[in-house]
């Protein structure tokens, strides 16, 4: 895989699925006109056909009569997605939508005429509203910003408080309806769900409807017909996503005393639909981490579906509907063994998920009793360029603690030089789902070493809240261990290694130049932590996570930042960055830089324009291959 075959990076979305109609959106760069397309395809048992023939639809969801399809379209590249909706049966589609900032994912309500979205809605004056006068108001020209909150911004989507998300019902069958607004636009709110009667919508707000200053959210009910927002659920710390069946309300969420909500494991959850009792969890909150991105939990035989992040792998498994705190072991895997799940849906006794693994970004698989088919093949057209899978690669830390983690090699018997990449979060983690950078690095000539260290997701809660008030420690044995284990394998060089990494990946990879910068030719850092005491004031979410992971003692921060260490960085260093980076903000990559330029280090900083935190994964095509390009320069110059 090169840099510029991210085009063939086809990343179908959460499909649809009704009786015989199963359908898709699928995505994919375009670097000529350096924008992303999508349609809607019909999948079936031949394979997978076009079913709307325009460059920018998403999110179809079919209405529960099966005679509509509600999806977002945008008219153009830089036009915000509106909702439409088309019959199954073919037809012209049909805008329900004209809102400035675009509609969010439709939900049908039970009558399958009605429909819930949320959308933001920009103050007069604000993000090209008209103002009092009418016109619209140049960015520029824009009244100040009051600012009472902590979560004031946020990154790829920019200041809240003038545009927060509302929730909306329309009516499809009515072609002159207007979108009708539940919610008022003091907080945000999202994850609508009708309740079966189709009488009250339930979604995610924050607690005390933002009044608390925290990173709580309950569950919230409103009369689908207007009416003031009640308190309907609780929850223990945080909710992520629901629906409602069988007079059950069954989310995902976390729990957590505030503000260490760090490193917790989401869970399933179910309260009553009545509100007769607090909410229970069903899973154990060590050994079971619930995907909430890849579906809400869904009835499904005698359980509720969930998706399941285990060891690298995003697994399906069903989960009693009797549960009390069941481990992982307890949860029957329905799919996703070695392969990451990354949606689903549920139809009776069937099951469509999109499903990744070691030889694309993922394609739609039928499960149907003990049947798995898959059906479709978008993932071809990159495997003829060439895939390299990654192999398992385990070792044990100094403490004696099992380090888990793949390498992908490249062609040829080597010797290779090495790339230590590192993922950030840094609870997340890398799984078994084709990875487009470690393609790109290993078609060039690179081993690519993927670790997941003490603080990533999917190992046990406690394997994530090992490196809470200790970034640096436990984390750094881990990720050199894989390293050594690597090293150990035929074919690669250990006299010519780079490491790297974005976000808290940078974080180590800075740390790591200036600790262990022996066991390394050159490093390149993007995005990156370098600085916790600037972080905690400039960055999105540094008013909470600084405080859940470093702790609010400036001794302590400097102690854990990169930066107190820059004067020991000898090796050649890049630091990569984004303009518009809000959740790392620019500074931290400026700071770090001139500190390396100040002590002769050969220091080097790469800043994209009009980017943000995840250039790397969703950037402007363009950007993303020339990034591809810098770091293949780089290490063909240092490695």
């Amino acid at each position: 895989m090169r840099p510029s075959d991210i085009e063939f990076l086809a990343v179908p979305g959460r499909p649809a699925l009704h009786g015989d109609l199963l359908l898709a959106a699928v995505s994919s760069p375009h670097p000529g006109e350096n924008t992303y397309h999508g349609a809607l395809w019909r999948v079936g048992s031949t394979g997978q056909d076009r079913w709307t023939h325009h460059d920018y639809d998403s999110s179809p969801v079919i209405s529960p009569d099966g005679a509509q399809v509600a999806f977002l379209r945008a008219e153009g590249p830089k036009a915000r997605p509106q909702l439409h909706v088309m019959p199954t049966g073919g037809g012209e589609a049909r805008a329900l939508t004209d809102l400035p900032l675009g509609a969010g994912v439709p939900v049908w309500a039970p009558d399958s005429r009605r429909i819930a979205f949320t959308a933001r809605i920009p103050e007069p004056g604000r993000y090209g509203a008209p103002g009092p006068d009418g016109e619209p108001v140049e960015p520029v020209a824009e009244a100040p910003r009051r600012i009472t909150r902590f979560d004031y911004r946020l990154d790829a989507i920019g200041f809240l408080g003038d545009r927060r998300e509302r929730l909306f019902v329309v009516d499809s069958a009515d072609p002159v309806d207007e979108p009708v607004p539940l919610t008022d636009g003091e907080v945000d709110v999202s994850a609508p769900a009708w309740t079966p009667d189709g009488e009250t919508l339930l979604f995610v707000a924050p607690r005390d409807w933002g009044a608390s200053g925290t990173k709580e959210f309950d569950i919230y009910s409103v009369p689908a017909a207007g009416g003031a927002p009640v308190l309907a659920v609780r929850s223990a710390g945080s909710v992520d996503n629901l629906s409602v069946s069988d007079g059950t309300i069954w989310f995902i969420g976390s729990e957590f005393e505030w503000p260490r909500s760090e490193a917790c494991n989401p869970g399933l959850w179910s309260a009553p639909l009545d509100g007769g009792s607090p909410p229970a969890r069903l899973t154990d909150d060590e050994t079971v981490y619930c995907l909430a991105g890849a579906g809400e939990p869904a009835p499904f035989g005698d359980g509720i579906l969930v998706a399941v992040l285990n060891r690298g792998a995003v697994e399906l498994r069903t989960v009693p509907r009797d549960a009390k705190s069941a481990s992982l072991e307890e949860l029957p895997l329905v799919a996703g063994q070695r392969a990451a799940v990354r949606s689903f849906t549920v139809d009776g006794d069937r099951v469509a998920a999109v499903i990744a693994d070691q030889r694309g970004s993922g394609e739609v698989v039928l499960l149907s009793g003990r049947t798995e088919q898959v059906l479709t093949d978008w993932s071809k057209p990159l495997r003829d360029k060439g895939i390299r899978e990654a192999e398992e690669l385990t070792a044990t830390a100094p403490d004696g603690y099992p380090v888990h983690g793949w390498l992908v090699r490249p062609e040829g018997e080597g010797p290779h030089p090495v790339l230590l990449v590192v993922h950030g979060g840094p609870f997340a983690a890398y799984d078994w789902g084709l990875f487009d950078e470690a393609q790109v690095y290993a078609a060039a000539g690179y081993a690519v070493v993927l670790p997941n260290p003490r603080g990533s997701a999917g190992y046990g809660q406690s394997h994530g809240k090992a490196i809470s008030r200790a970034l640096g420690t436990v984390d750094v044995d881990d990720v050199l261990a894989l390293l050594d284990s690597a090293l150990e394998q035929p074919g690669l060089d250990s006299s010519r290694v780079g490491v790297m990494g974005g976000s808290y990946g940078g974080f180590m990879t800075t740390w790591l130049a200036a600790h262990h910068g022996e066991r390394f030719r050159a490093a390149w850092s993007e995005r990156a932590v370098n600085a916790w005491d600037s972080m905690q004031g400039s960055s999105d979410i540094g008013w909470s996570f600084v405080d859940a992971y470093v702790g609010g003692d400036l001794e302590e921060q400097l102690r854990r930042s990169p930066l107190t260490y820059a004067d020991k960085i000898r090796i050649p260093f890049l630091v990569m960055h984004s303009e518009q980076d809000w959740r790392c903000p620019l500074e931290q990559g400026q700071r770090l830089y001139v500190a390396l330029k100040r002590n002769g280090v050969e220091a080097e900083m790469l800043l994209f324009p009009g980017e943000g935190h995840e250039l790397s994964r969703s950037g402007r095509p363009r950007h993303r291959i020339q990034r591809f390009e810098a770091v293949l320069d780089w290490w063909q110059r240092h490695l």
